[in-house]
């Protein structure tokens, strides 16, 4: 079946930054929607990031202008490159894949940023 697999979070100071990876398997990556959604302790999960199929982009305003995401077909793996980190980014960041409607999710991996 599918499965979604984060990696790449850790602790940084603030201004830091840090690359998260998410493997895929299970379904045919190329054609798939992918994104990144994170939550801090006792919050709601938030939408970060997608990218399309063909590699259109969008990003939630908090994030604009210090994140990037993008995939590599070839690899079945998405990412997503934080820049200029800062406390408010901390929380557990999900791996997200839809397929003509459907969502699939990771574990999720921890990112923590000190001031």
């Amino acid at each position: 079946q599918v499965q979604l697999v984060e990696s790449g979070g850790g602790l940084v100071q603030a201004g830091g930054s840090l690359r998260l990876s998410c493997a895929f398997s299970g379904r045919l990556f190329s054609t798939t929607f992918m994104g990144w959604y994170r939550q801090a302790p006792g919050k709601q999960r938030e939408w970060v990031a997608r990218i399309t199929s063909g590699g259109s982009t969008n990003y939630a305003d908090p994030v604009k202008g210090r994140f990037t995401i993008s995939r590599d077909n070839a690899k079945n793996t998405v990412y997503l490159q934080m820049n200029n980190l800062n406390p408010e980014d901390t929380g557990a960041y999900y791996c997200n894949a839809n397929d003509v409607g459907k969502n699939y999710w990771g574990q999720g991996t921890q990112v923590t940023v000190s001031s």
